[in-house]
């Protein structure tokens, strides 16, 4: 609105200058038209044209000086020009009678003259002007549109981002048809009766929470087949009650390869989880659309209260692929401190500022603007670290503070981990994890190569149609394209 408003003066302006341009076109035609055409051999004729001719370019003249005046104080010279040519004029035309004007009808006709030189050269100048004043118009306008096709299309990234595209859909629901049509195929799963390895703290543990069951299938294809013994590693696979169903499905079709053992959750089977626990759930009960869109996400701060047999715990992203053995995490020293992550900063780039509200002063006070910040999609938790610093219960106050959303952006759930795990963060080696194959399409080759986990974090994931090309392929040779469900909802692998 701003830049609008100060456009108005030029808008009004270049409007007055049109005008002023037609009505010097109209008194030049006019005055030669006259002088040309005037009676040579009658005084009074020639004295009214005389007469005449003066006070209109006085007029057009003292017209362009204020006109000057208002453009910029350059065109100082130009306006003394216009000012004195218009008063000579002026005068002239009061000395002007029948009985002078054959006496001034000479010195009447220079004056004439410069005036419409004057005028002519005006008019170029204040025909850039306009032009200039047209095309900072444009460019304000086209700025404008420019800016709002960008957030447009942030928006539509976002919704594209979160959205379950149709070919996914399509396979939980012929995956949740296959069980009603056969639910002997999948037997019921007893939790009290689970195989020993799910709570074993010997072994090598990963959470993962999602709802995109082939996203989750590439995840644990990935990090088995990269690992040196596979049967050790257990994925713990959380999503909502609504698709582990279809989980079990293709799980029981497609188990884990090479031994690897996958325990699947939904967020029901933790009685813990309720409303007055939890104030995660009890924002979305009370109708908070970003926390509620983001539930998985945060359900990731209960991951103590989740496995606690368990002692260390990888969080795996469901957009990553696992390239090289993870065995290595568990010991990995983290110092004492809670969370082994990648960092993200350098420079200015990506600190605390970033993600968080700091005119707030609850955020003002706890925490640095220029503090480093890090990643999620491979993360090392030492659980008993974590229930040693009370970090649910941490993150317990942050929520509650955050309600109306004053402190972070509710719909992303890092602020939360930035928050809650502040200077309780190991960074990791950067070989761990890459990231930047979801938005950034020059990630080094070689870094690639040498990372033990990729990450297509960003909007343009590997299962969409508008991934990068060059990436794609990195993460659909995990792909088991022997299920038959990907062929009938037309997956583009």
């Amino acid at each position: 609105m701003a830049g609008g408003r100060s456009h108005a003066p030029r808008r009004a302006a270049f409007a007055a200058l049109v005008t002023l341009l037609f009505l010097a076109c109209v008194f030049f035609f006019l005055s030669a038209t006259t002088i040309t055409s005037a009676a040579p051999n009658s005084p009074a004729s020639r004295l009214a044209a005389v007469r005449r001719h003066a006070e209109d370019h006085a007029a057009v003249l003292a017209a362009y000086a204020a006109h000057a005046r208002r453009l910029s104080s350059d065109s100082a010279s130009q306006t003394e020009s216009f000012l004195s040519t218009s008063s000579r004029l002026s005068a002239l035309s009061s000395r002007l009678s029948v009985s002078t004007v054959a006496l001034l009808e000479k010195e009447a006709r220079g004056h004439v003259k410069r005036a419409r030189a004057l005028a002519a050269g005006a008019k170029e100048a204040f025909d850039t002007q306009s032009k200039i004043l047209k095309l900072s118009d444009t460019v304000f306008a086209v700025g404008q549109q420019l800016l709002r096709a960008r957030r447009d299309g942030q928006l539509n990234s976002r919704i594209a981002a979160v959205s379950t595209p149709k070919s996914l859909h399509c396979l939980a629901m012929r995956l949740m048809e296959s069980i009603l049509a056969n639910a002997s195929a999948v037997p019921d799963v007893d939790p009290a009766a689970s195989p020993p390895e799910l709570t074993d703290p010997s072994l090598y543990h990963y959470a993962i929470f999602s709802d995109n069951i082939l996203a989750v299938s590439v995840v644990v294809a990935s990090a088995a087949r990269a690992a040196s013994e596979p049967s050790r590693h257990v994925f713990h696979v959380v999503t909502v009650p609504m698709y582990l169903p279809a989980f079990r499905v293709w799980f029981a079709r497609r188990p884990p390869p090479l031994g690897a053992h996958v325990q699947l959750l939904a967020a029901s089977d933790f009685a813990f989880l309720n409303a007055s626990y939890s104030p995660v759930l009890r924002q979305i009960e009370a109708g908070n659309r970003d926390v509620a869109l983001r539930e998985l996400d945060y359900l990731r701060f209960y991951l103590p209260e989740m496995f606690p047999a368990l002692q260390r715990v990888v969080l795996l992203e469901d957009d990553v692929v696992v390239q090289r053995d993870l065995a290595e995490l568990w010991r990995v020293d983290l110092g004492g401190q809670v969370n082994g992550a990648l960092d993200t900063c350098f420079g200015g780039f990506r600190r605390y500022g970033k993600y968080l509200n700091f005119s707030e002063p609850a955020v003002r006070e706890r925490f640095s603007p220029s503090a480093c910040a890090w990643s999620y999609g491979v993360n090392v938790f030492d659980l008993q670290a974590w229930r040693r610093d009370q970090c649910t219960e941490q993150f317990h106050q942050l929520m509650d503070m955050n309600e109306n959303g004053t402190l972070w952006d509710a719909a992303s759930v890092l602020p939360a981990g930035l928050m809650t795990f502040y200077g309780n963060t190991r960074p990791l080696d950067r070989s761990w994890h890459v990231m930047g194959l979801g938005y950034n399409p020059h990630v080094r080759p070689e870094d690639i190569r040498g990372a033990a986990v990729i990450h297509f974090n960003g909007n343009l994931k590997p299962w969409l149609d508008v991934a990068f090309n060059q990436y794609k392929h990195l993460w659909t040779k995990y792909v088991d394209t022997e299920m038959e469900f990907l062929t009938l909802c037309n997956f583009g692998l």
